[in-house]
């Protein structure tokens, strides 16, 4: 597979870098909330909820009243994704799935393949 950096201008890189940043920590979030309380002392678990917060506000009007708590952040990095596998290459213009999909998690894949070599 190409270099996506090479394919795709540096801009839809950085884009879909911060949104797959921003689904995984929401995916962190709703993980650790298994374990830990909401206003844990926890740094991580501090920080996630600083940073998703606001996101999951956004998408207040649009969660559904039956959601528990803890399956909040799933259900907005369930958006997150959905933007990011369908939205994006539709808005640019490729008809191919596959194409713009997941550059993050295909680098991230890519560097523990070189390191577990």
């Amino acid at each position: 597979m190409s270099d996506p950096a090479s394919i795709f201008p540096l801009w839809i890189i950085l884009l879909d870098y911060l949104l797959g940043m921003v689904m995984w920590t929401l995916v962190g979030r709703a993980a650790m909330g298994l374990f830990l309380p909401e206003d844990s002392n926890f740094f991580f678990m501090r920080v996630f909820v600083k940073l998703t917060n606001p996101l999951i506000q956004f998408f207040k009007p649009v969660t559904p009243a039956f959601l528990i708590n803890p399956l909040i952040p799933i259900y907005v990095a369930w958006f997150v994704f959905m933007f990011r596998f369908y939205l994006m290459p539709w808005l640019l213009g490729y008809s191919v799935m596959g194409m713009l999909s997941f550059p993050l998690e295909s680098d991230v894949t890519a560097l523990l393949y070189q390191l577990l070599k």
